[in-house]
């Protein structure tokens, strides 16, 4: 079925596929901000969305830094931070108001048809509507995912663009009855629910959608239809559990709350940090391995292969390229340092799932390979003295032999692309 579909979205150029993009996000966000300032008012609305905006940037810098050892594309993450904010948050508004109407109307209670709909329908819709994002990212840019990582951090940003906006209904309304009650600033139900929502339980949301991020992102790394299928719903299922719990714990005495976060939120949340810097360097591992392949192959200096393995000689060499040659050669080290672990993690799976893994492998490869060589006559040097300057080779090591800068000046890169293309062929 995503084969299918990826055929079928393939078609149009590149500009109708963002034209069509825009408009999944654009047509829900102006619906779901006039819901959200109907509901609110817009005194309500405006007091929201400046006290939900506060734990935005910290989240987004979070999940980004999880991201650094093989950064994607920011438009990606935009475009999930957006579907979460507008689509996915018109979507659960939507349908959880209908599920409610619907319950109280067949039970004639209205209070059971809030507390079901909390508890069994909104942990369904949300995170079904959040995960909607991924598998439409899954389709489209599936050869930019390199596996959970990509999946955590993508989910990441859909549950924080959520979030948002549900904190902006919750805060506005939370404004708007404290206005009608003229309650004090410390007494306010405003002040309660930021309390709540954004400096105890920030991380709620992306905790649950993180879940599901993981899942698809294992799957990607399966050869098994039944695994590759079978690890995304996985995750979805536990996201909806943890989802349900949470929402569920007002429900189980007056310390239920209190129950619920400190024995299950706080811990799963230690366990998520735990689990993000564990595979930061394995990822980190994973390129120096896959990367030394490429430099027997004569893709790569010597030096550069600890270097792309450290993010602070990642951070240090592209200091010295602005130092050098300005913003531009920054941006052009960066490339190079993202290309290179693409290509790293590209091989990585493809050793582990085979061709059945990576179709296109061959066709990626070559792609990333020639994307690197445009770049290597200025990230190479700032890698190689960023390397000594880290203490990651020896002292007397030459960052740039005279060799490599003849090379580097005087060899054609179409000739010397050829070369290299075989020697990495019989690397791998």
């Amino acid at each position: 079925m995503y084969r299918a579909l990826a055929g079928v979205l393939a078609r149009p150029s590149g500009r109708a596929r963002a034209c069509v993009l825009v408009v999944l996000l654009a047509v829900p966000g102006v619906a779901i901000l006039e819901l959200v300032r109907e509901q609110t008012g817009t005194p309500g609305f405006f007091v929201g969305l400046g006290l939900a905006l506060l734990p935005v940037p910290p989240l987004m810098a979070a999940f980004r830094w999880s991201a650094r050892a093989a950064p994607g594309p920011w438009r990606q993450s935009l475009f999930c931070f957006g579907w979460g904010a507008c689509t996915a948050a018109l979507i659960a508004i939507l349908a959880n108001s209908f599920a409610t109407q619907w319950i109280a109307a067949a039970t004639a209670d209205p209070t059971d048809a809030d507390q079901l709909g909390s508890v069994a329908i909104a942990p369904v819709v949300e995170e079904s509507a959040k995960a909607a994002a991924l598998v439409l990212v899954l389709v489209l840019r599936r050869r930019r995912l390199a596996g959970p990582a990509d999946g955590f951090v993508l989910a990441g940003f859909t549950a924080t663009g959520f979030a948002f906006t549900e904190n902006i209904l919750y805060l506005g309304n939370a404004f708007d009855e404290d206005l009608s009650s003229g309650a004090g600033v410390l007494d306010s139900l405003t002040a309660a629910t930021f309390f709540v929502r954004v400096v105890l339980s920030p991380f709620a949301h992306p905790l649950f959608t993180v879940l599901t991020g993981l899942g698809l992102g294992a799957g990607l790394l399966r050869s098994r239809r039944s695994a590759r299928f079978g690890l995304p719903l996985l995750g979805l299922a536990s996201a909806i559990a943890l989802h349900a719990l949470w929402n569920s714990s007002s429900e189980f005495g007056e310390y239920g709350f209190y129950v619920v976060y400190g024995c299950v939120m706080v811990p799963a949340f230690g366990l998520l940090l735990w689990l993000t810097v564990r595979t930061r360097r394995r990822l980190l591992r994973a390129v120096a391995a896959e990367l030394a392949v490429y430099a027997a192959a004569g893709w790569l200096g010597r030096a550069e292969v600890p270097a792309l393995a450290s993010m602070p000689a990642r951070s240090l060499a592209r200091a010295l390229a602005r130092r050098t040659g300005g913003r531009a050669a920054g941006r052009t080290v960066a490339r190079y340092q993202a290309d290179a672990a693409a290509l790293a993690l590209l091989r990585h799976r493809a050793r582990r799932g085979g061709p059945v893994g990576e179709p296109d492998f061959a066709q990626r490869e070559r792609e990333l390979l020639g994307e690197m060589w445009l770049r290597r006559a200025t990230a190479a040097p700032a890698l190689a003295r960023a390397a000594v300057m880290e203490e990651l080779l020896p002292p007397w090591f030459d960052p740039v032999p005279a060799a490599g800068r003849a090379t580097l000046t005087a060899v054609p890169a179409p000739r010397r692309a050829d070369e290299r293309r075989s020697a990495a062929d019989v690397g791998r």
